[in-house]
């Protein structure tokens, strides 16, 4: 798979995301952790929703740029990287953890696999 099409994907995912949190963000956190979100902390979770719709747009592929080492693929190879890293803590160390945590973990895991993958497989040859 082309970087550009994981990062299109990507970035579908995470803008859906990032709208779903600033609309429902206690029914998202609930999925993704199982807690309830205090009517004072609804404020942070809108503010990651927009953080992350924010993410999606900008590393939406265009005709440029879209190929690995660009700052699109960096942002999302990072973040794709860190949050599965932090949802596998949230399950496993720290007790947390709804219907939606271990599948987050593992969606994110995989993408940041696949993009390495592709970034090696696109890479030219010298």
């Amino acid at each position: 798979m082309q970087t550009s099409k994981i990062l299109a994907v990507t970035s579908v995912v995470e803008v859906g995301t990032g709208v779903a949190l600033m609309v429902a963000p206690a029914f998202v956190v609930g999925l993704l952790l199982g807690v309830e979100v205090p009517g004072d902390l609804m404020a942070l979770g809108r503010v990651a929703g927009v953080a992350l719709l924010a993410l999606g747009l900008a590393c939406w592929p265009g005709g440029r740029g879209a190929a690995n080492g660009s700052p699109a693929y960096r942002a999302m190879l990072i973040y794709n990287a860190l949050i599965a890293l932090y949802f596998a803590y949230l399950g496993a160390v720290a007790h947390l953890g709804g219907v939606l945590l271990w599948p987050a973990a593992v969606l994110h895991a995989a993408v940041a696999v696949l993009l390495i993958g592709t970034a090696r497989s696109e890479r030219p040859a010298r």
